[in-house]
This record gives structure tokens, C-alpha cells and sequence, in this order.
């Protein structure tokens, strides 16, 4: 199966790589998922084209209502450092963004992924909850740190970010 083929299904469900012609539909979604980072829908069309193998959207009745974004980190290609997960209102509590992350890492192309590093701020408690979900899922633990503090985002009103570290986690103990 190709990267842009349907790669599974959930009821009515369809989880696939992004495509470039999905950027904007991805950039309506994280404008309408507090408390997300909004970048410009230019960003959004890079990613869907360049991160097809380590991003995933979840699709609905045709519509985009899941994303996330990832990449290998280019020193620690082990390490999947998941950048932003975005679930439509309408589909939260159904486990969307664990069954999406879980796809992510059931690709050839994530082989070699044995951790997942993440930036959670402290107030964003549905996002602690997930990577806490995915961590039990993989049968492995997180470590927490301190990664980026207030100042540094130079006066921008915006909290600090803490660094998830979950892993290391074997092939044979995804989902």
C-alpha cells in the first residue's frame, strides 16, 4: 500500500496520509482546536505534502476531523516527535487520536521508532491524557522536563512546554 492510499478503516472511519490538497481543510481544523498553535495554511500545505509518512489525517464521511502532524527527528531518526493532534469536537471520546497515532507507528516507514517526543503546555490536560493513553498502550513509561519556558517565546503571551519522552517501546508491543 502506498502512502496515499486508505490505510485502515473505523466504522466509517478512514485513516490515510495527508495529501497536499488536504492542507486547508487540516488548517480549518486546528483553527477550530483550542488551545493549538494556529500556523499559516501555507505550513499546513508543506506538511501534508512533505510529512506523509509520519502524518496521518482521519476522515469522516469525507471530511477531515482527525490530524496529526510528525516527523523523525533528522539526529534521532528513532524518535517520532509528534507535533500537533487535532480531533473535530464531533468525534472526541472515541479514541481518534490514539487509533491515529497508532497507525503512524503500524507504517514500515516508522521501523525504526522506538520513542515519541511531544511539547505539551500544563494547562492542556486532554493532550497530557492522550500521550499518558498512547504510553499505557505501548506498555512503556514517560519521562516529563522542562523543554521551553515562557520567556523564551520573547514576550509572545504563551506557557511554557514540557517535554513528553515516551518509550523506548518494541514493534511487537503496537497496537
Amino acid at each position: 500500500m502506498t502512502g496515499n492510499e486508505a490505510e485502515s478503516r473505523t466504522d466509517t472511519t478512514e485513516f490515510r496520509s495527508p495529501r497536499l490538497e488536504d492542507g486547508a481543510d487540516v488548517h480549518r481544523l486546528i483553527r477550530a482546536t483550542a488551545p493549538l498553535d494556529v500556523n499559516s495554511l501555507y505550513c499546513y500545505l508543506i506538511i501534508c505534502d512533505h510529512y506523509t509518512d509520519t502524518s496521518i489525517v482521519a476522515l469522516h464521511e469525507g471530511r477531515v476531523v482527525g490530524f496529526i502532524s510528525a516527523y523523525a527527528l533528522p539526529k534521532r531518526p528513532d524518535t517520532l516527535f509528534i507535533w500537533q493532534v487535532a480531533v473535530d469536537s464531533t468525534m472526541r471520546r472515541r479514541g481518534l487520536a490514539v487509533k491515529m497515532a497508532e497507525g503512524i507507528l503500524e507504517r514500515e516507514s516508522a521501523a525504526a521508532v522506538r520513542y515519541i517526543e511531544t511539547t505539551v503546555s500544563p494547562s492542556n490536560t486532554a493532550s497530557s491524557r492522550f500521550f499518558e493513553t498512547l504510553a499505557s498502550r505501548l506498555d512503556t513509561a514517560i519521562a516529563r522536563e522542562t523543554y521551553i519556558t515562557e520567556s523564551m517565546f520573547g514576550g509572545e503571551h504563551h506557557e511554557a512546554e514540557t517535554l513528553y519522552r515516551i518509550g523506548p517501546f518494541q514493534a511487537s508491543k503496537r497496537a
